[in-house]
């Protein structure tokens, strides 16, 4: 892994402020304020290039001083994984939000990296189409978020993460040089291993400009079966049964407390309503089992989605779906008997769930470090999305990456051989 730099930045901070607007006449430099801080730690100087040419160049410019760089877009992530240490310069994609392109007949469109979900997607829906995730704060949250840390939502049962999406980005390395890779319609695969190499790494290989995604339709009409059981232990066979009926939902989400399953089909009128009523037939006499349209609908999205916006540490537990439940049962006995409390939404199909737990620190620190001893490399992984700078630093925000890490540190290093960029964010505090 490339050490921190050592070198302190020649120049009072208005110098360097004045350096820098040179770089991005058509955008806006300043020192770095309290509201630009991540972690409590607040950055020497912030910048919002106003096009992919100004943020190039402000990243080389930062390169040529020796500034360890932070990249924001939304801000909806930036608790996220491990902290970054000392920043000099917080880098904003705000105003890189346009759709650059969207070529409809090939079920194609190009973004740049600060355009928020939501934006696009209303963009998209001119013509009956969507990027099909469905990840938390859609309306804040960045395409180049998104992208830097593979997060996605519900829909991933159906529809996959983002890094089975993207098919192409124009990036910039962390010495401000840009890059092209993969293409512009889905049968163009040159160079698609690099776009699914940036996707998921917390940004500290490079800079995502803008991405290249294939699309899906959008729906012209959705329902949502709701089951209600008494336990985990009674939801478990159900959502096996759920996931292996010759259906094609969307979503199959389990949350807890109270223990519930969403199944979201999503399709023309007539199919979504015979698949709710087949689902419902699965489960039989097994659950309390309710079917939503419309207004009810959202809601009940509305309030499972209430889960990543309610205090407390995140925690993002990946399994195989075989051990899902039973990793869920004996966290909640661990929790209970450690003191703190937990609660738990996610992919139930997929065995990717996310925890929430609240209490103290101390009882947090067991729950997590006895976890991640339960999940041996390669078959499963308990990572802090959210959590206190000290739970983070006590336990590590990763955990185990196993055999993988010296690679990893090896393509940082051909990346970014100064550890400029996102010091300390990526897997394993890359």
């Amino acid at each position: 892994m490339a050490a921190t730099p050592t070198t302190v930045p020649a120049g009072s901070t208005p110098t360097l402020v004045r350096a820098l607007l040179a770089r991005v006449p058509s955008g806006t430099a300043r020192a770095g304020g309290a509201r630009d801080a991540t972690d409590g730690v607040q950055p020497r100087l912030m910048a919002e290039p106003a096009t992919p040419e100004e943020f190039a160049a402000a990243l080389a410019w930062a390169s040529s001083e020796g500034l360890r760089v932070l990249v924001a877009g939304g801000r909806t992530k930036l608790d996220w994984g491990a902290g970054s240490g000392p920043i000099d310069l917080l880098l904003s994609t705000a105003r890189l939000h346009r759709v650059v392109e969207h070529r409809h007949g090939d079920l194609t469109a190009t973004v740049e990296a600060g355009a928020t979900l939501a934006a696009v997607n209303a963009a998209l829906a001119a013509r009956g189409q969507r990027l099909p995730w469905d990840p938390p704060w859609p309306e804040r949250a960045t395409i180049g978020g998104i992208v830097a840390t593979n997060d996605s939502g519900p829909r991933r049962h159906g529809h996959g993460a983002p890094r089975d999406s993207i098919i192409g980005v124009t990036m910039a390395r962390a010495d401000g040089r840009a890059a092209r890779a993969g293409g512009i319609v889905v049968k163009n695969v040159a160079g698609y291993d690099l776009s699914r190499l940036l996707t998921g790494s917390f940004g500290c290989l490079g800079v995502v400009l803008t991405a290249t995604f294939k699309l899906a339709p959008a729906p012209p009409a959705s329902r949502t079966l709701e089951v209600t059981v008494d336990s985990l232990e009674a939801a478990a066979p159900i959502a096996a049964d759920l996931a292996t009926a010759p259906l094609t939902p969307t979503a199959i989400e389990v949350a807890s407390p109270p223990v519930r399953l969403l199944v979201r089909f999503e399709s023309v009128a007539a199919s979504v309503s015979e698949q709710a009523e087949a689902a419902r037939a699965v489960v039989g006499a097994r659950g309390v089992a309710a079917i939503h349209a419309d207004a009810d609908e959202q809601a009940v999205w509305a309030r499972h989605a209430a889960h990543w916006s309610a205090p407390g540490t995140l925690l993002k537990l990946a399994t195989v779906p075989a051990e899902l439940f039973p990793t869920l049962v004996w966290l909640r006995g661990r929790a209970a008997g450690a003191g703190s409390e937990l609660a738990a939404a996610g992919r139930a199909g997929l065995g990717v769930v996310d925890l929430r737990l609240d209490g103290p620190l101390e009882a947090q620190a067991e729950v997590v470090t006895e976890l991640r001893a339960r999940l041996p490399v390669g078959r499963g992984s308990a990572v802090i999305r959210r959590g206190a700078p000290e739970l983070r630093s006590e336990v590590g925000a990763w955990g185990p990456i196993g055999d993988a890490l010296p690679v990893m540190q090896a393509i940082k290093r051909r990346f970014d051989p100064a550890g400029l960029l996102n010091p300390g964010r990526g897997p394993g505090g890359l």
